[in-house]
C-alpha cells in the first residue's frame, strides 16, 4: 500500500494535527486577543476532521503495516468524540470570561484539538504501541486542561492529582503491554489474538489483567475511579464536561477494541474482570453519589455509574453487545453535556460559579426552562421511560441476556434503582424546596440552544433516531468481528 493511501486513512488525525500546529502559531503571534477566532477555527478543524471520515478511505482497513485501523467502529467513535470536543470548545468562553478575571487563553482550543487527535489514534489503534502513543497524547493535553485556571487552587490540585494517578495507570498499562509482548512476541492485535487462541501461558493471563487494569483507570471504572470526583470538581466546568464525554467515549471504544480484537479468544477470562468492574462501578457510583452536596461531584459519580452500565454491554462479547455499548455512549454524552451546560448557568450575581445542589432549590420557579431541561437530563440518566436513557439501559441489559448473562442483567437492573434516588433528589430540590437566591444572568444564545437541542434529543422526540442509530451502531460493531 502506498504512503499516500496510508495517509488518506489517517486523514482525520492529519487534519487535527496540522490544525492544532497552525492555530498554535496563530496563538503565539496573536496573543489573548486571538482567542475567540482560534476557538471558532478549532471548531471548524473538528468539523473538517469529521468530513474527512466520509469516503472509502475511512473504512479502508489497516494502514502503516497494521499499526492503524480505519473501520466503521473507529469512524462512529470519532464522530462522537469530535462533537463532544466541539461543545467543550464552544462552552468555554462565557465561563472563563465570568470567573475571577481568569480569561480564556488561546491555548485552550489547541489543547482540545491535540487531545482529540490522541483520542482518534486510541480508537483506531491496531497495535499496542499505537494505542499507548494515542493515549499519552490525549492524557498530556488533559493534564494541562485540568489545571488550566492557574490562579485557582482547586484547578491546580485537580491537574496534579490527575497527572500523578494517570502516570501510575500508564505504568500499569505499560507493564501489561510488556507482558503481552513478551509472551506473544508481537504488539499487533492480530498477533496477540493468535497467541491467546493457542495454549495460554500464565504470563499472557497476567498481561491481560494488567492491561485491563490500566484501561479501567482511563474509563474511571471501579476500583480505579479514585481520581474522578476530585478532578471533576476541581477542573473548570467546561473542562469537566469535556472529560466526562469525549475521553470517556475514546477510552471505552479503545477498551472494546482491545477486548474484541486483541483478546477475543480469551473472552471467558476478561469477561470476569469486566463483570466485576461493571457491577462495582454501578453500585459504588450509585451509593457514593447519595451524600454529595456538589453537583459536579454528583455528576462524577454518575459517570462512574454509567461506565458500569456500558461495561455490561461489553461483557456480552457479541456484536450486539458492542452495538449496545456504542448506543449507550451516544445517549450518555448527550445527557452529560446537557447536564454540564445547565451547571454552567449556575452562577451568582457577580458571575462566580455556584456548584451546590442546595443552590438549585426552587429553580422551577426562578428559571423554569432551565429546571425543565435539568429534570429531563436527570430522569434520563436515571433510566426513566420514555426518555432515551431508558432505551440505552435496555439495550445493554438485552445484550447481556442474549449472551446468557441473565444474573448480570438482573443485578444491574436492581442496582440502577439505587442510582435513581440521587437523580430524583436533584429534581425534588428544584421543584419542591423553597427557592434559594436566584442565579444571575441568562444563558447565552449558543449555550441555550445546545441545552434545548440536547433536551429534545433525549426526549421522546429522540425515538425517531432509534432505527437509524441502531443500524449505525450495529454496522460499526460488526466491523470488529
Amino acid at each position: 500500500m502506498s504512503y499516500a493511501a496510508n495517509l488518506a486513512m489517517t486523514l482525520p488525525e492529519v487534519v487535527l494535527a496540522l490544525g492544532a500546529i497552525a492555530l498554535m502559531l496563530v496563538a503565539a503571534w496573536g496573543g489573548p486577543s486571538s482567542t475567540k477566532a482560534i476557538s471558532w477555527a478549532a471548531v471548524a478543524v473538528l468539523a473538517g476532521a469529521g468530513i474527512a471520515l466520509i469516503g472509502p478511505a475511512s473504512h479502508g482497513g489497516d494502514a502503516f503495516g497494521g499499526l492503524y485501523r480505519a473501520d466503521a467502529f473507529a469512524a462512529f467513535a470519532k464522530v462522537l468524540i469530535y462533537i463532544a470536543a466541539a461543545v467543550g470548545v464552544v462552552m468555554a468562553p462565557d465561563f472563563f470570561r465570568r470567573t475571577s478575571g481568569d480569561d480564556l487563553r488561546p491555548e485552550y482550543p489547541v489543547l482540545i484539538l491535540l487531545s482529540a487527535c490522541g483520542m482518534g489514534m486510541m480508537v483506531s489503534a491496531a497495535d499496542m504501541l499505537t494505542l499507548y502513543v494515542g493515549l499519552e497524547l490525549q492524557s498530556l493535553a488533559a493534564y494541562v486542561l485540568a489545571s488550566f485556571m492557574r490562579r485557582d487552587g482547586r484547578s491546580a490540585e485537580a491537574g496534579l492529582k490527575y497527572f500523578v494517578l494517570g502516570a501510575l495507570a500508564s505504568g500499569i498499562l505499560l507493564y501489561g503491554i510488556s507482558l503481552v509482548y513478551g509472551f506473544s512476541g508481537t504488539t499487533l492485535f492480530s498477533g496477540i489474538a493468535d497467541a491467546y487462541a493457542g495454549p495460554r501461558s500464565l504470563g499472557l493471563m497476567f498481561g491481560l489483567v494488567f492491561v485491563f487494569a490500566g484501561l479501567a483507570f482511563k474509563i474511571s471504572a471501579v476500583p480505579f475511579h479514585m481520581w474522578t470526583p476530585d478532578v471533576y470538581e476541581g477542573a473548570p466546568t467546561p473542562v469537566t464536561a469535556f472529560f466526562a464525554s469525549a475521553p470517556k467515549v475514546a477510552a471505552m471504544a479503545m477498551a472494546v477494541r482491545v477486548a474484541v480484537e486483541a483478546m477475543g479468544p480469551a473472552t471467558d477470562q476478561w469477561r470476569q474482570i469486566v463483570i466485576f468492574a461493571a457491577l462495582a462501578s454501578i453500585i459504588l457510583g450509585a451509593v457514593a453519589a447519595i451524600g454529595q452536596g456538589n453537583i459536579k461531584r454528583l455528576l462524577a459519580y454518575s459517570s462512574i455509574n454509567n461506565v458500569g452500565f456500558a461495561l455490561v454491554g461489553l461483557a456480552a462479547g457479541t456484536p450486539e453487545g458492542v452495538s449496545s455499548v456504542l448506543f449507550y455512549l451516544t445517549v450518555y454524552i448527550v445527557m452529560t453535556l446537557g447536564s454540564f451546560l445547565v451547571v454552567l448557568q449556575m452562577r451568582d450575581e457577580t458571575g462566580e460559579p455556584v456548584e451546590t445542589i442546595a443552590s438549585m432549590a426552587g429553580l422551577s420557579r426562578t428559571r423554569p426552562l432551565l429546571a425543565l431541561a435539568m429534570a429531563i437530563f436527570m430522569f434520563s440518566l436515571a433510566g426513566i421511560p420514555p426518555l432515551l436513557g431508558f432505551n440505552a439501559k435496555l439495550a445493554v441489559f438485552s445484550a447481556a441476556v442474549d449472551a446468557g448473562l441473565f444474573p448480570l442483567a438482573v443485578a444491574g437492573f436492581v442496582a440502577s434503582v439505587i442510582g435513581a434516588y440521587y437523580y430524583l433528589r436533584v429534581i425534588k430540590v428544584m421543584y419542591f424546596d423553597e427557592p434559594a437566591p436566584a442565579y444571575g444572568g441568562e444563558a447565552g444564545a449558543i449555550e441555550g440552544g445546545l441545552i434545548a437541542a440536547a433536551a429534545v434529543v433525549i426526549s421522546p422526540v429522540g425515538w425517531l433516531l432509534l432505527a437509524p442509530l441502531g443500524a449505525l451502531t450495529l454496522t460499526a460493531a460488526q466491523s470488529l468481528f
